[in-house]
């Protein structure tokens, strides 16, 4: 693929997967604070359902854009460490995603449906450890992908 063509993929799966975490960990707090399972319920759906979607994606063009990045210019690994620790950030956020995040918001969202079907007006203390689990984890997954933004721009 041409170098531009390929850019091009990759700075749009970075912009897809850095806007969706950023902006469903707002929604997501935003929705915690209100304190109302209606609410929660809906903002648990809509992070499952984005997150399967512009972060999945996301990811899947950013790797395919960086592989085809490397082809591209033709860049050894090895003469690119900035590259490399990029990489290294970037797998540790998405492991994770996968077995951190992406099981919790699972669950919260199934504790949060059947709080609203029970028609109770507060959270169980099941859903509340588990949203601070997920506000530690969160934090960390994204700090990993804005570090590796960080390594791939100011080498």
């Amino acid at each position: 693929m041409e170098y531009f063509t390929v850019k091009f993929i990759h700075v749009l799966g970075v912009v897809l997967f850095l806007g969706n975490i950023i902006v469903s960990a707002l929604w997501k707090t935003q929705a915690d604070r209100t304190q109302n399972p209606v609410v929660i319920a809906f903002a648990c759906r809509l992070v499952n359902m984005t997150d399967l979607f512009f972060t999945a994606f996301g990811a899947a063009l950013i790797t395919i854009g960086g592989i085809g990045l490397f082809h591209a210019t033709g860049i050894a690994i090895s003469d690119a460490p900035h590259l490399t620790i990029g990489i290294g950030l970037f797998g540790m956020a998405a492991m994770l995603w996968l077995t951190g995040l992406l099981p919790l918001q699972i669950y919260m969202s199934k504790i949060a449906a059947k709080t609203v079907q029970a028609g109770e007006s507060t959270m169980p203390a099941a859903y509340e450890k588990s949203r601070k689990l997920w506000n530690i984890i969160g934090g960390i997954a994204v700090l990993l992908p804005l570090g590796t933004l960080y390594f791939m721009i100011f080498r």
